[in-house]
């Protein structure tokens, strides 16, 4: 971890970016290597706070494809995060990235002070594999074009990724059965949709 993250705590790192970016925002590279640790937990969890904030559009999308190919990369077994240059390139406004920190302590302040080493094994090389490919099916519902969709698929990141980071397994299978029941409510409704579009369709016919 950063030394910022070390002696103040990740969400007070994150705070710190924010305040010291000037107006123009920064890159989501210039943002990555501000966080300096290049582990996979602490930049799944710095990028999915702003996908958890409630009708907020266009800052999830920027984010959901990077974090794809981040969670793709833990499903593949790899060390260290890589960044294509065409994602590292996207910028985030100095707003978005002050309405991040404060985001981040509203809602996962009292996580991270209750994140302790616990069922260390669930953050353990193998289980990391499975989780990132769970993490990509979470990513992918972030792009459905329905209202709202991508705040609890983010919440459910921001947690399992505080868990990785912190090594608390209870704090990975939280998040991860968030996301899941969030997953399957999104097929049965979305299914359902279909159907009522279809029914609709043959009642014109």
């Amino acid at each position: 971890m950063t030394d910022a993250a070390e002696n103040r705590g990740l969400l007070s790192a994150l705070e710190a970016i924010a305040a010291d970016t000037g107006e123009e925002g920064c890159t989501l590279g210039e943002f990555v290597d501000a966080l300096g640790e290049r582990a996979f937990g602490i930049i799944l969890f710095a990028m999915a706070l702003p996908v958890s904030i409630p009708f907020l559009y266009g800052v999830p999308q920027i984010m959901s494809l990077p974090m794809m190919a981040l969670a793709a990369q833990m499903a593949m077994g790899r060390d260290e995060p890589w960044l294509p240059a065409r994602f590292k390139a996207r910028r985030l406004s100095k707003a978005g990235l002050d309405r991040m920190a404060r985001s981040g302590r509203k809602w996962f302040g009292w996580l991270e002070a209750l994140a302790r080493p616990r069922l260390r094994f669930l953050s353990g090389p193998s289980a990391e594999r499975v989780i990132g490919l769970i993490f990509m099916i979470f990513c992918a519902s972030i792009l459905v074009p329905l209202p709202a969709t991508n705040t609890t698929p983010g919440i459910a990141l921001a947690i399992a990724a505080l868990g990785l980071l912190t090594r608390d397994g209870l704090l990975i299978i939280a998040g991860l059965i968030l996301g899941v029941v969030w997953i399957t409510l999104l097929l049965v409704f979305g299914y359902a949709m279909i159907d009522i579009a279809k029914d609709f369709l043959r009642s014109l016919v």
